[in-house]
């Protein structure tokens, strides 16, 4: 992989002074699908790999998709029993982890699986204030990703039919889901391909930058089809807003996918920050995961131009729907309307559908979508699915132009900064602790995350919680992002007459102040 600092304007995967260069990229995946064959690695089974943003991340997804089997993305803010629990349900047949990353893990490798250490690069160590070197773990392979691969010849076996990372996302009982796709047939191929190149702007010669964490469903789709067909692609370890608009300006980005967070910080810059920087070169730029802030999607329109475009789907359903800048100022809050292909229906509790402007539950499907099932787990799979059609637990309406607004969602989950949280696996971590009685945990509104989560906590009588043990109890359970900022030790909490917290009672205060209910 080439050290020397790039020339301009670069060609290939980019990440701080690195690059590889597109037919050096399809050698060193050639190499590691080898590598991978080598471990045990065939036609579905899966690749799990726990990095940051780093172009390893992208040649180890494709060379697991080359041998038809799943590359699986680890959030690597999750703690050991956490990543355990993943590795052990997607029976990951090769882990490939940043050498920090595993230092805390060797009795969360399953037997069986194979590890492959990749040394933090200079620009993850500076961001993330890593200490500088750490050895390769003893029961890891002995060479680092680098020379693992490179002491290997190119696979030269035909590739199988592709499959799209599996993705696993949270889940109310507070296990996560892998989402397990079926490789598409060729038709479906062409038809994704199409949609990818309507719905995220990538098509041949674009030149992008992905500044969101590769684990993430969308960053994820929307890097590995770029890492094929786009002329540069550039990676952030972390987003950073100054950062952003240089390397912007830098490497000429055309085409970008981001969340609403993101937005928020860069029009926190001071105005000679913003102006400080060409963005001449941006053409479209998409962005989903979480709603964003009417006044925050008006101001990023004014500063770029309408070229501002959003979608709304699930990692379970694909993009359903996509608005562009013009149709959001005529419909302020619309999430868009239905891609080719897509059916949306708006349905009540007995799954009949709701005409035009009344609100029910959003069920979508994508016919040329292929179908999925939860990993392990077909049951939960039948649950959101209402006659070929599936939910996410969003409630909205249709207007009579077909355009989708969202309203509130029918299940606890939070989404904070586009990352989904949900609270039932917080309350089970929370209940554990001697001297809660009961909690209720829920998002409460933020105008930089978009929301924040917020636990209330009733004791049992005459124990002496603090907000300092409850949080220090969660830290070492669940993942950081996943504690509360918000903590409140509260006797008598209120309740339904089953016995159960009124948690709606105690969110909607929050929601009323804000004047929005998602």
């Amino acid at each position: 992989m080439a050290n020397s600092p790039i020339a301009q304007p670069a060609c290939g995967i980019v990440s701080g002074d690195r690059m590889v260069a597109s037919a050096e990229l399809e050698d060193r995946i050639a190499r590691a699908a080898s590598g991978f064959a080598a471990c045990g690695v065939t036609q579905g089974d899966c690749v799990a790999i726990l990095m940051r943003n780093d172009i390893p991340f992208i040649e180890a997804s494709l060379a697991a998709q080359r041998l038809g089997a799943y590359a699986v993305p680890i959030n690597w803010h999750f703690k050991p029993d956490e990543i355990a629990y993943v590795l052990a349900d997607c029976r990951a047949k090769c882990l490939v982890a940043h050498v920090d990353l595993l230092q805390d893990l060797r009795h969360a490798i399953p037997p069986g699986t194979r590890v492959v250490a990749v040394p933090a690069p200079p620009d993850i160590v500076a961001s993330y204030g890593l200490p500088d070197g750490g050895g390769l773990p003893s029961w890891a392979e002995p060479e680092p990703w680098d020379a693992w691969l490179l002491n290997r010849p190119p696979h030269s076996e035909p590739p199988k039919p592709p499959t799209q990372s599996m993705i696993y996302t949270s889940g109310t009982t507070g296990k996560p889901k892998g989402v397990r796709r079926t490789p598409p047939n060729a038709e479906q191929m062409r038809e994704l391909d199409r949609a990818r190149k309507a719905v995220y702007g990538i098509e041949p010669g674009v030149r992008t930058l992905m500044p969101g964490p590769l684990y993430h469903s969308a960053p994820n789709s929307f890097a590995l089809r770029a890492a094929r067909v786009a002329e540069c692609v550039v990676l952030m370890p972390r987003f950073d807003p100054e950062a952003f608009l240089a390397l912007v300006e830098r490497h000429r980005v055309d085409t970008l996918f981001m969340v609403p967070t993101m937005f928020v910080r860069l029009l926190k810059l001071p105005e000679a920050a913003r102006r400080r920087h060409d963005l001449s070169s941006l053409r479209f730029v998409m962005h989903a995961a979480a709603p964003c802030p009417p006044d925050v999607k008006r101001a990023m329109i004014d500063w770029w131009g309408p070229i501002v475009h959003e979608f709304y789907g699930a990692t379970e359903s694909g993009a359903v729907t996509v608005a562009s800048s013009e149709e959001w100022l005529a419909r302020p809050g619309t999430v868009g309307r239905a891609v080719p292909g897509a059916v949306i229906s708006i349905q009540d509790d007995a799954g009949s559908e709701l005409p035009a402007g009344e609100i029910g539950e959003v069920f979508t499907r994508i016919g040329y979508q292929p179908d999925f099932t939860y990993n392990n787990q077909p049951e939960r799979r039948a649950e959101i699915d209402r006659n070929g059609l599936i939910t996410c637990g969003d409630m909205g309406y249709l207007d009579r132009d077909g355009y989708l607004f969202l309203c509130d969602r029918k299940r606890d989950m939070v989404i904070s900064g586009g990352v989904n949280i949900y609270p039932a696996e917080i309350e089970a971590a929370l209940i554990a602790l001697p001297g809660v009685r009961d909690c209720a945990v829920f998002g409460i509104p933020d105008d930089e995350f978009g929301e924040q989560l917020m636990a209330f906590v009733e004791p049992e009588p005459g124990a002496a919680l603090t907000t300092e043990a409850v949080r220090a109890h969660l830290a070492a359970r669940i993942a950081g992002y996943k504690v509360p900022r918000n903590i409140e030790i509260r006797h008598g909490l209120p309740r339904e007459d089953s016995g159960k917290i009124f948690k709606r009672r105690l969110r909607e205060p929050f929601w009323q102040k804000s004047g929005r209910r998602i």
